[in-house]
C-alpha cells in the first residue's frame, strides 16, 4: 500500500512539472515534451457519469470508478519512455508523450484522437482534412491503446486516415487465454475467434407474442449440429426446407431488379429486353448483344446471328416481277416480227421506218433486261450496271420517240414559219446522238467519282440487309431528271400533233405514254424515300416496268392493231386519200378564217378593196394548200414507190 501511495505521488509530481495541458479542465491528460510524441489511451476510470436530461451545451462528463491496474499500465508507459530518454538508444532524440483517460467511453477516446491528429508545430490545435495524408505531419507519431475492442476499432479507423500506427497490449495475450464455464472449455483461435460455435433458435409468433426456442447447437470443431431429442430433430429437418429468402431466384433470360423495401436483399425478376440476354441465374443485369451481327428476343438466354436478306431470286415478288419482265421481252420480239413482215406498209413507214423502230424496240428490250440486275445478292458489278444500263437505254428510247414526234409535227404542219423552223431542227441522227451522249457523260462521271457500291445495312433489329448504295443521290437524281426533261419535250411536241390524222398519227399515243411515265416516276419518289429493307429494289423495278410497258403499248400496239385487224386502211390509196382529205379540210379552214376576218374589218365604202383582198387571201390559201399537198404526196409517194411494185402504183 505504501508503494502505491508513492507511485501516485510521483504521478502527480509529473503532471505538475510537465508541460501545462491545453485541454479543458475536465479532460484528464499527462504530457511531456519531446522531439517525437507518443500518444496513449488508457481506461483509467471505469465509466462516465450520465449527463442531464436536457444538457445546455456539449461537454465531457466526470469520470468515476478508478481502475488501479490500468493506472499502473499508464505509469509503465511513462517509465519506459523515461528509461529510453536516459539511455543511449536514441542519442540526441527525446521521446515525449500525451496520455489520455478514455473513461471506457468511445466519445472521450475520439476526442483524444482528434488531438493526436492535430498538425505538428501549429499554434492552434487544428486537424487539416486532405485527400492525401502522405506528407501530413501530425503532432503524435504513434498511439498505444486503448483497452477495449470497441474503443480500439473506433480509434483505429480515424488513425488509418493518416496512416498512424496503433499498438495494443489486450491481442497476443488474448490468443493464449483459456477459460471454463459450466464445464465447457473456451479458447481463441489464431484469428481471435472464440470456439463456442452457435445456437440454432426458432422464432415463432404465437397470439401476437414472439417466442424463441432453442433447436440445436452447432459444434464448430466437429462441424455437426447437436439436437437434444427426436421431435426437435424432425422439426429441424423441416426448417431446412424453408428458404430464408424474400425473393425467388431469377432464371436465365431475366435480371434482378431491387425493390423499394426496407430489405436490400429483396428483388424482383425482370425479363431481359430485346437485344439483351442473360445466361445464368440471379444475374444483376442483362448482357448486350452485338447489334451489328446478332440479336435477341425478349427474355433470351443467348444471342442469335442476324439473317442476311436481299431481294432473292426465290422471293415470290421477285418471281412475279421477272415474269412481267420476260413477258415484256416477248412483246418486244413479237412487235419486231410484225413490223419486219410489214416493212413496206404506210403504218410502218409513218412510224419512222424500220431502223428507228428497231432501235426503240432494242431500248425496250434492254430496259426489261435491266430489271434482272436489281434481283439477287448485290455485287459491285450489278450495282454499277443496273442504273447505268437503264439510264442510257431509256434515254435512247425517249430520244428516238422525240424525233418521231418532231417528224409528225413537221409533216402535218401548214404554217410556213413553223415548217422552216422544224426543218432546221429536224436532224434525227444528231438529236439522238446528242441526247444520248449527254446521259452517257452523266453516268460516266457518276461511275468515276461516286460509283454505287454494296452496303451492309445493320440498322434493322433482326436482319442484315445487303443493298446497293447509290453512291451519290445528286448523280442519281440528275440521271432521272435528265430523262424527265427529254420526256417533257417529247410530250410537248406530241401534244401539239395530237389532232393530226389518227390512223397514221401516233402523237396522241405518245402523249399518253409520256403521261404514264410521269405518273409512274412522280409516284416513285415518295415511295422510294419511305421504303426500307430488301424490297427497295422491287419499288424501282415496278416503276421501270410501268413506264416501259406504258411507252411500249402506246407506241407500238395501236399500229400492230391496224396492221393485223385493219389491213384495208394500211394501203397507199387509203393513205393518200386521208392526206388529201385532211389537207383540204385544213386549207379550207384557213381560208374561211381569213374571209371572216376581212368581212369584220371591211366597210361599205371599201367594198372593192375588200373584194380584192378576199380574192388575194383565197388565192394565197389555195397556193398554200397545193404546195402542202404536193409536198406531202411527194414525200409519201416517193417512199412508197421505192418498195411497192410498179403495177400497184399505176393502179393507185
Amino acid at each position: 500500500m505504501a508503494l502505491l501511495i508513492i507511485l501516485i505521488t510521483c504521478f502527480m509530481i509529473i503532471l505538475a512539472t510537465s508541460q501545462p495541458c491545453q485541454t479543458p479542465d475536465d479532460f484528464v491528460a499527462a504530457t511531456s515534451p519531446g522531439h517525437i510524441i507518443i500518444g496513449g489511451l488508457f481506461a483509467i476510470h471505469e465509466k462516465m457519469l450520465s449527463s442531464e436530461d436536457y444538457p445546455r451545451r456539449p461537454q465531457i462528463q466526470k469520470c468515476v470508478g478508478f481502475e488501479i491496474s490500468v493506472f499502473l499500465q499508464t505509469l509503465a508507459m511513462i517509465h519506459s519512455i523515461e528509461m529510453i530518454n536516459n539511455s543511449t538508444l536514441l542519442s540526441g532524440v527525446k521521446l515525449g508523450y500525451e496520455i489520455y483517460d478514455t473513461c471506457t467511453e468511445v466519445t472521450v477516446a475520439m476526442a483524444a484522437t482528434l488531438r493526436f491528429l492535430s498538425k505538428f508545430n501549429c499554434s492552434k490545435e487544428t486537424v487539416e482534412f486532405k485527400c492525401d495524408y502522405s506528407s501530413y505531419m501530425p503532432r503524435v507519431k504513434a498511439v498505444i491503446g486503448s483497452g477495449y475492442s470497441e474503443i480500439t476499432m473506433a480509434v483505429s479507423r480515424m488513425l488509418n486516415l493518416q496512416l498512424m500506427p496503433q499498438v495494443g497490449f489486450l491481442l497476443g495475450v488474448l490468443k493464449n487465454v483459456t477459460f471454463t464455464d459450466g464445464g465447457n472449455s473456451f479458447h481463441f483461435d489464431a484469428h481471435g475467434d472464440l470456439n463456442t460455435g452457435y445456437d440454432v433458435v426458432l422464432w415463432k409468433e404465437i397470439n401476437g407474442h414472439m417466442t424463441v426456442t432453442k433447436m440445436a447447437e452447432y459444434d464448430l470443431q466437429n462441424d455437426v449440429f447437436i439436437i437434444p431429442d427426436q421431435e426437435t430433430k424432425n422439426e429441424f429437418r423441416n426448417l431446412k426446407q424453408i428458404q430464408s429468402k424474400c425473393s425467388k431466384e431469377c432464371s436465365p433470360g431475366q435480371m434482378k431488379k431491387t425493390t423499394r423495401s426496407q430489405h436490400i436483399c429483396c428483388y424482383e425478376c425482370e425479363n431481359c429486353p430485346e437485344n439483351y440476354y442473360s445466361n445464368q441465374t440471379d444475374m444483376p443485369h442483362c448482357l448486350l448483344c452485338n447489334n451489328e451481327t446478332h440479336w435477341a428476343p425478349v427474355r433470351s438466354t443467348v444471342c442469335f446471328e442476324k439473317e442476311v436478306e436481299y431481294l432473292n431470286w426465290n422471293d415470290s415478288l421477285a418471281i412475279l416481277l421477272l415474269i412481267l419482265s420476260l413477258l415484256g421481252i416477248i412483246f418486244v420480239l413479237v412487235v419486231g416480227i410484225i413490223f419486219t413482215r410489214n416493212l413496206n406498209t404506210p403504218v410502218v413507214k409513218s412510224s419512222g421506218g424500220l431502223r428507228i423502230c428497231y432501235v426503240i424496240l432494242l431500248c425496250h428490250f434492254l430496259n426489261f433486261a435491266s430489271t434482272s440486275f436489281f434481283i439477287g445478292e448485290p455485287q459491285d458489278f450489278t450495282c454499277k450496271t443496273r442504273q447505268t444500263l437503264f439510264g442510257v437505254s431509256f434515254t435512247l428510247c425517249i430520244s428516238c420517240i422525240l424525233t418521231k414526234s418532231l417528224k409528225i409535227l413537221l409533216a402535218f404542219s401548214f404554217d410556213p414559219k413553223l415548217q422552216k423552223f422544224l426543218k432546221c431542227l429536224y436532224k434525227p441522227i444528231l438529236i439522238i446522238f446528242t441526247c444520248t451522249s449527254i446521259q452517257v457523260v452523266i453516268c460516266t462521271l457518276w461511275l468515276i467519282f461516286a460509283a454505287p457500291t454494296v452496303e451492309v445495312n445493320v440498322s434493322l433489329p433482326r436482319v442484315i440487309i445487303l443493298e446497293c448504295e447509290e453512291g451519290s443521290i445528286l448523280a442519281f437524281g440528275t440521271m432521272l431528271g435528265y430523262i424527265a426533261i427529254l420526256a417533257f419535250i417529247c410530250f410537248i411536241f406530241a401534244f401539239k400533233g395530237r389532232k393530226l390524222p389518227e390512223n397514221y398519227n401516233e402523237a396522241k399515243f405518245i402523249t399518253f405514254g409520256m403521261l404514264i411515265y410521269f405518273i409512274a416516276w412522280i409516284t416513285f419518289i415518295p415511295i422510294y424515300a419511305t421504303t426500307f429493307g430488301k424490297y427497295v429494289p422491287a419499288v424501282e423495278i415496278i416503276v421501270i416496268l410501268i413506264s416501259n410497258y406504258g411507252i411500249l403499248c402506246c407506241t407500238f400496239f395501236p399500229k400492230c392493231y391496224v396492221i393485223i385487224c385493219k389491213q384495208d386502211i394500211n394501203t397507199k390509196s387509203a393513205f393518200l386519200k386521208m392526206i388529201y382529205s385532211y389537207s383540204s379540210h385544213s386549207v379550207s379552214s384557213i381560208a374561211m378564217s381569213h374571209a371572216s376576218l376581212d368581212s369584220m374589218n371591211g366597210n361599205v365604202t371599201m367594198t372593192n378593196l375588200s373584194s380584192s383582198g378576199k380574192s388575194a387571201t383565197w388565192q394565197k390559201s389555195k397556193d398554200l394548200q397545193a404546195q402542202a399537198f404536193a409536198h406531202t404526196c411527194r414525200e409519201n409517194a416517193t417512199s412508197v414507190s421505192k418498195t411497192l411494185p410498179r403495177k400497184r402504183i399505176s393502179s393507185i
